[in-house]
């Protein structure tokens, strides 16, 4: 229960926190409309992935034992997809930090509520980034060790919980601090962090027993 609640934990803050383009539009839109619009719009954002954990989750399940012959050599495979997003995350945000580039604002009207929580669910399903992350996660993780359903549920709870904690914290952080967060070094340091992450959650499934 305990570990199934850290790797969700781990999982959902891995994911979450390098502020890109999302991030600084959460921000930006708090500051321009109101905190429940950015907090409707920061749990869009947490729903995609706790959807996707779950998705992750089921499938993981499904896909475990039509691949046991061969789970061995996949959590190995999952581990060397999680270090290469790690790098990659790591390297695109030093690669932005050299050049500067920020994402562009609009001027445009900020949405309501429920358009905002909409509109930010859509944007975070279309991620390809994403899909992978918990994929290569959850068959990794089932690699090492089978889980009931009560873990399963634990870290799909605990994936979506530090996302939505995570996303919250940006909206509600607006114009306070949406130029440390946003700005090129801001990035740079949760992308970093999100991809040290990314490395521990590597690290713990390839030592893992199994």
């Amino acid at each position: 229960m305990t570990a199934a609640l850290v790797a969700g934990l781990l999982a959902g803050y891995g994911i979450a926190v390098p502020v890109g383009a999302v991030g600084t539009y959460l921000v930006s839109l708090t500051a321009r409309s109101s905190l429940r619009t950015g907090v409707c719009a920061a749990l869009g954002v947490a729903t995609a992935d706790g959807l996707y954990a779950l998705a992750a989750t089921l499938g993981g399940t499904a896909l475990a034992g039509a691949l046991r012959p061969v789970l061995g050599p996949l959590r190995w495979v999952c581990v060397l997809v999680l270090f290469a997003l790690a790098a990659w995350g790591a390297v695109t945000a030093v690669r932005e930090y050299r050049g500067h580039r920020l994402a562009t604002r609009t001027a445009s009207a900020p949405p309501g509520p429920a358009r905002a929580y909409l509109g930010l669910l859509g944007v975070t399903l279309l991620n390809p980034t994403t899909v992978i992350y918990f994929a290569a996660l959850v068959l990794g993780s089932r690699a090492a060790g089978p889980a009931g359903p009560l873990e399963q549920g634990v870290f799909v709870l605990a994936a979506f919980a530090a996302s939505a904690s995570w996303q919250v914290l940006l909206a509600g952080s607006g114009a306070l601090l949406g130029r440390t967060l946003t700005g090129h070094r801001g990035r740079l340091g949760t992308a970093l962090v999100a991809s040290g992450v990314m490395t521990v959650l590597a690290v713990r499934m390839a030592v893992a027993p199994g």
